[in-house]
């Protein structure tokens, strides 16, 4: 077939909708409400905190909103309108699964009450700790810390979900794929940070990105042999 008769397709690259089909299955969700006593899907839930996981289940970032919980995930993965994906600190290429925490009880609560908020940012922290807690770098690809709690709270329930498709998974998943991807951020979180006149947090979140790549290239590394020394171009050996 001529490629030039693809020329006028009218729908995104498969991956694309691959994630936008996924997404939107995930948001669609029911998810119990005990508070109006009804399933409701999850996305329209209006406060409650998210995680990002990648490929090999390692946490990768926590947020928060208090707008729609579909509104701000849609915004990082498909729109990719947030500051952490303008600048390269999330790459959505990397997000294998979600999990939501929603929290029903403030879902007719305006934005502004302190209340709320002040639970919301608990609820951050709280599943920002156990992120870093739970990672094998103990460390996630926040640029910031989240607010420092003023109440003590517990996890309410919450929904883990895989927005990856088989098909996805057999492209993404190869490890030379993500040392590519993930070498290809760093250099364009290295590239913003060159430019800018940056606070702490990037920096730090580009050493956690670092240490990342440095860990998958070493796991592949290892798996293919591991070999101590390396052939050179006269057919001799070079020590690691």
């Amino acid at each position: 077939m001529n490629d030039r008769n693809q020329d006028n397709t009218n729908f995104p690259p498969f991956e694309t909708e691959d994630l936008r089909e996924n997404l939107a299955a995930f948001i669609a969700e029911p998810f119990r409400d005990p508070i109006a006593g009804i399933d409701r899907p999850i996305g329209q839930f209006k406060w409650g905190v998210y995680a990002f996981f990648d490929y090999d289940g390692e946490p990768i970032y926590v947020g928060q909103t208090k707008e729609k919980i579909s509104t701000r995930i849609r915004r990082h993965l498909t729109n990719q309108r947030t500051d952490a994906v303008a600048m390269s600190v999330l790459d959505p290429f990397e997000v294998y699964e979600i999990e939501v925490w929603p929290l029903p009880e403030f879902q007719d609560t305006s934005s502004g009450d302190a209340d709320a908020k002040a639970h919301l940012d608990a609820l951050e922290d709280l599943i920002y700790q156990q992120a870093i807690e739970h990672s094998t770098f103990k460390a996630v690809l926040n640029e910031k810390d989240p607010p420092t709690p003023s109440v003590q709270i517990i996890a309410p329930p919450s929904r883990r979900y895989r927005i990856v498709s088989n098909e996805v998974y057999k492209i993404r998943s190869h490890p030379d794929f993500r040392i590519a991807r993930r070498a290809l951020i760093i250099s364009r979180l290295a590239q913003v940070i060159s430019e800018r006149k940056v606070q702490g947090g990037l920096r730090r979140v580009m050493l956690t990105q670092a240490k990342r790549l440095q860990w998958l290239a070493q796991r592949r590394y290892q798996a293919l042999g591991g070999a101590a020394s390396v052939e050179t171009e006269n057919g001799g050996s070079v020590a690691d």
